[in-house]
């Protein structure tokens, strides 16, 4: 005695159904897994990135560090020469040196002697010279001050 429904138990449909439920499972696990698998990519992508540009924030900063603290430094060592220089400013023999020297000035029961030297006389100047001297005179100088108009405009 068969059984009537023989066919669909041994059959080849109930195989082709389940071999094509397991294919649509596996189908959807593969999308999933490739999904996922381009996520992490960009992530690992992104977090290299970022490691990058912080490792480069990190040495630049550092040489701003640096170069600030050379600056601090020279200051503190400009601020100890200049305050050696108020020191000795301040004090009588500096200001009478000055006096002296600088403004020809005399002390008291002094007499001040200048004594001026001849200007030399020049001779004359050859055509050669007296080009060159015109050239540095006349053009040079036009070049100059027009150079130093134009960085004029330049500056903010």
């Amino acid at each position: 005695m068969a059984l009537e429904n023989q066919d669909t138990i041994t059959g080849d449909a109930l195989r082709k159904k389940t071999r094509t439920i397991q294919k649509k499972k596996m189908r959807k696990n593969k999308v999933y897994l490739s999904f996922m698998t381009i996520v992490l990519l960009l992530c690992v992508i992104q977090i290299a990135y970022s490691a990058i540009l912080n490792t480069s924030k990190i040495v630049f900063y550092r040489g701003k560090i640096i170069k600030a603290r050379e600056l601090k430094e020279e200051a503190l060592q400009k601020n100890k020469r200049l305050k050696n220089e108020l020191d000795n400013f301040n004090s009588t023999n500096r200001v009478e040196s000055i006096a002296r020297n600088n403004l020809k000035m005399a002390g008291e029961n002094e007499v001040l002697v200048i004594i001026n030297t001849p200007n030399v006389e020049e001779k004359p100047k050859t055509k050669k010279e007296q080009i060159v001297d015109f050239i540095e005179k006349n053009i040079i100088d036009k070049i100059i001050h027009q150079n130093a108009d134009v960085s004029e405009f330049n500056l903010p």
